[in-house]
């Protein structure tokens, strides 16, 4: 399976199980640090480069019932939230829906505004095209933290995780 030198493997070993120790909480916080920032970013004019996108779409999807001011409070206030939330582990169920929440909304206007998100629909993003699609990584950290609230985290060890796998198939068999 290891394609180290023989000398090399108890390092690998040992990096390896701090990633998979330390890893998701690195993740957690680090996403955390990106929506505190551009939340924060949001409560200052004119310095998000999604600001006047987020408004236009926030008027959209709340049928103008949200004036723009107050759109981009509400909005930078959810993501600093979001963001601290993220940052210090508490309320992580709660925070994950107010990610999926705000990660629903982030992406609305690919369909809403293609000719914003878009040069060329669907392969050319514009520069706030790509600040929208990027949240593909911010969904998959959300997804790799929210399966870790109930107790769950990464397996380093090739022969633990199999165990893993195969006690999830008997389990799956057992109910269905």
């Amino acid at each position: 399976m290891s394609t180290l030198p023989r000398p090399l493997e108890p390092v690998d070993i040992k990096v390896t199980h701090w990633m998979a120790r330390h890893g998701v909480t690195i993740l957690r916080v680090a996403l955390g640090v990106v929506f505190f920032w551009f939340g924060v970013l949001k409560f200052f004019p004119g310095l998000s480069p999604a600001e006047g996108l987020a408004v236009k779409t926030i008027e959209v999807l709340t049928f103008g019932l949200v004036p723009g001011n107050v759109s981009l409070i509400l909005l930078a206030t959810l993501e600093c939230v979001i963001g601290l939330g993220l940052i210090s582990g508490k309320f992580m169920r709660l925070i994950l829906l107010l990610l999926a929440f705000q990660m629903v909304g982030a992406a609305s206007p690919l369909f809403i505004f293609p000719g914003e998100a878009f040069l060329r629909i669907p392969y050319a993003p514009t520069l706030e095209g790509q600040y929208i699609i990027k949240n593909i990584v911010l969904i998959s950290a959300g997804l790799v933290i929210g399966a870790t609230v109930r107790g769950g985290g990464l397996i380093a060890h090739p022969e633990a995780a199999e165990r893993g796998r195969e006690a999830e198939e008997r389990e799956k068999q057992r109910h269905g």
